[in-house]
């Protein structure tokens, strides 16, 4: 099979720029004279800063707000866990409180929380910890959808 000149330019060129390959140039030409100047030998390129900022997500649990924690804090004083008046914060004597409650209650007495700790509680959901989670039902999902055999007659 025989390619011709114009059919193996075009294949080269595709090549190139499938692997990122802009052209070459002669030596001693400039591409752009609004260019800035090609850096010293050795030294390092020199790049834009980018303006745009980023945020890195945090992974893990994130800590219940200081509302929550009195909510919890008023549970475990309820079942007799708690005997320190609710605070907000979570510090040591909620996680000896957690712990003692845990452990009371079957339990792994991690004095974390966690969803099956906080169904015994009476703060979680009823399937907390039972099955894996179900996605929100949206109100467009309720609305029955129309047979694909009912069309619209124009």
């Amino acid at each position: 099979m025989r390619v011709s000149k114009a059919t193996h330019l075009a294949l080269t060129l595709l090549v190139a720029a499938g692997m990122g390959v802009t052209g070459t140039v002669a030596k001693g030409q400039s591409t752009n004279s609004a260019k800035s100047p090609s850096p010293k030998p050795g030294s390092k390129p020199h790049h834009a800063k980018s303006t745009k900022k980023t945020t890195r997500q945090v992974r893990g649990q994130k800590a219940p707000a200081p509302e929550r924690i009195s909510e919890i804090q008023t549970a475990l004083a309820r079942d007799g866990s708690f005997d320190v008046k609710p605070t907000g914060k979570w510090d040591a004597s909620t996680v000896d409180a957690m712990k003692k409650f845990q452990e009371a209650h079957g339990l792994n007495p991690s004095g974390k929380l966690d969803a099956k700790t906080l169904q015994k509680l009476g703060l979680g959901s009823q399937t907390a910890g039972l099955a894996p989670p179900v996605p929100p039902i949206s109100s467009s999902s309720l609305a029955p959808s129309p047979s694909p055999a009912v069309r619209r007659q124009q």
